[in-house]
C-alpha cells in the first residue's frame, strides 16, 4: 500500500490543516492532526482528468450536465444499495452551506431542531445562526461505544414539538456507523412525530470491514419522503477544497423549496475543476478507495493497540468508520483547558478539542488518523511520551 505511505509536504499550499496550524497553534513544532482531510495524494485517474481539464486552458461557466448525475445515482447504486433518480439531485459547494440552506428552506424561525451530541460543531451553528432551537438527544456511552437513547429521542422530540432531525451517519466524532435496527427505530419515530430528517453521510464510504454503511432514505418510501441527504466525493477521494457536493431529495416539495433557497442566494453552479474531479472519482476511484479503507482500517488498529499496550490513561474509541477516532482522555484527571494545552505543549500534537463538539466531548479529543504511516507514528509516540512524562 505504498500509494498512501508517501509523505507529500503540505505547507505552502495554503492548507488549512497544515499552513493555519502555526497560527493557531503558535508553535511550529506542533504536528496537525486535526482537519478532517488526508495527507494522502487523490488517486491518478482523477488528478489526470484535472491536468487534462486545465491544459484545455478555458474555465467558463460549467454545466453539470445528465452525465455527471448517471456517476452518482451509478455509485449511490452499486455502493450503497440504493436507487436514486436523476432528478432528485441538487448540487452545492458543500454539505455546511447545504445545512444552511435546508435550515433556511424548510424550517421557519424558532422550530426546534435535533441533534446527537457530541457531533460535529457546524451541527450547532447551522441552527443557531438561523434563530432556530436548538434540541440535543446525547448519546449515551457505554465505556466500549455511543448508544442512541431512543426514549429521550422520542421524548424531547414529542415534547418540543421538534420540526427538523439532523442525523450524522457515519458520526463525526465518535465514529458509530448505525445499524439498519438503529436506522428503523430513528425513522420510525421521525414518521409517527412528522419529522423532517437531514441526513450528513459526507462519510458514507468510508467504512470498516464488519459494517454496512445504510443510507437512512433507502429504508423505505416513507421516509425517503421525508429526507434529505447530504453527500459528497470530497471526504471519499480527498478533494475537500475542490468544494462539490450534492443533496439528495425525492420529495418534490421540499426539492424545489431548497432549489429555491439556493437561487435566492446566487448559489446556481459548481467549480469547473469539481465537476472533473467529481465524474472521474466516480468513474476510476473504486480500487483506490477499497486500498484506501483497508489502510485507515490498518491505521486504526495500530493506534488502538499502541494505545492499549503503552498506556492505560487514554482510551481509544473502536470507530465503525471514517478516518477520526475519539480519544477518551478524562483519566489523566485534566480539566478540558488543561488537556488541550497538555496535547498543544507537552505532546505537541494538534488535535481537535472534544469540547467544541459539545459538553459531552469534555475529557475526550479528535485525531485524524487519515495520514502516512511515518507521520502517525510520529503523533501517536509524541502523544504517549507525553502521557508518561507526566505519570
Amino acid at each position: 500500500m505504498s500509494r498512501f505511505n508517501t509523505v507529500t509536504p503540505r505547507k505552502g499550499t495554503r492548507s488549512v490543516k497544515w499552513d493555519m496550524a502555526e497560527d493557531l497553534y503558535q508553535d511550529k513544532e506542533v504536528l496537525p492532526m486535526w482537519v478532517a482531510d488526508m495527507d494522502f495524494q487523490i488517486p491518478e485517474a482523477v488528478k489526470k482528468a484535472l491536468q487534462d481539464r486545465v491544459e484545455h486552458g478555458i474555465f467558463g461557466y460549467t454545466w453539470p450536465d445528465n452525465l455527471i448525475k448517471n456517476k452518482i445515482t451509478g455509485w449511490l447504486d452499486k455502493r450503497h444499495n440504493w436507487e436514486v433518480e436523476a432528478d432528485w439531485i441538487t448540487y452545492s459547494p458543500g454539505v455546511i452551506p447545504s445545512l444552511h440552506m435546508i435550515i433556511q428552506a424548510l424550517t421557519q424561525e424558532k422550530d426546534p431542531v435535533l441533534i446527537q451530541t457530541p457531533v460535529y460543531p457546524p451541527f450547532y451553528s447551522v441552527v443557531k445562526d438561523h434563530e432556530r432551537e436548538l434540541i440535543t438527544n446525547p448519546l449515551e456511552f457505554t465505556g466500549d461505544r455511543y448508544e442512541i437513547n431512543f426514549e429521550d429521542f422520542e421524548q424531547k422530540i414529542k415534547n418540543h414539538q421538534v420540526k427538523m432531525f439532523i442525523l450524522c451517519n457515519p458520526h463525526n466524532p465518535v465514529g458509530r456507523v448505525w445499524t439498519k435496527d438503529e436506522l428503523i427505530k430513528m425513522s420510525e419515530i421521525c414518521v409517527k412525530h412528522d419529522v423532517m430528517i437531514i441526513a450528513d453521510e459526507i462519510h458514507a464510504d468510508l467504512i470498516f470491514s464488519g459494517h454496512t454503511h445504510i443510507p437512512i432514505a433507502s429504508l423505505n418510501e416513507d421516509i425517503n419522503q421525508r429526507t434529505v441527504t447530504c453527500l459528497s466525493p470530497t471526504k471519499t477521494f480527498n478533494l475537500a477544497g475542490l468544494q462539490a457536493s450534492y443533496l439528495v431529495t425525492a420529495n418534490k416539495e421540499l426539492r424545489e423549496q431548497i432549489d429555491q433557497q439556493f437561487k435566492n442566494q446566487g448559489m446556481v453552479m459548481l467549480n469547473t475543476l469539481g465537476i472533473t474531479a467529481m465524474e472521474a472519482a466516480y468513474e476510476y476511484g473504486e480500487e483506490w478507495l477499497e486500498e484506501l479503507n483497508q489502510t485507515l482500517e490498518n491505521h486504526r488498529d495500530y493506534v488502538m493497540k499502541r494505545f492499549q499496550e503503552e498506556t492505560q490513561s487514554i482510551r481509544v474509541l473502536p470507530a465503525e468508520g471514517t478516518y477520526l477516532l475519539w480519544l477518551d482522555c478524562r483519566s489523566l484527571g485534566l480539566e478540558q483547558k488543561d488537556l488541550k494545552s497538555f496535547m498543544q505543549t507537552q505532546a505537541k500534537v494538534g488535535l481537535n478539542d472534544g469540547a467544541s463538539f459539545g459538553e459531552e466531548g469534555e475529557g475526550f479529543m479528535r485525531i485524524n488518523i487519515a495520514a502516512p504511516m511515518s507521520i502517525l507514528e510520529d503523533g501517536v509516540t509524541r502523544i504517549i511520551e507525553a502521557v508518561h512524562q507526566n505519570e
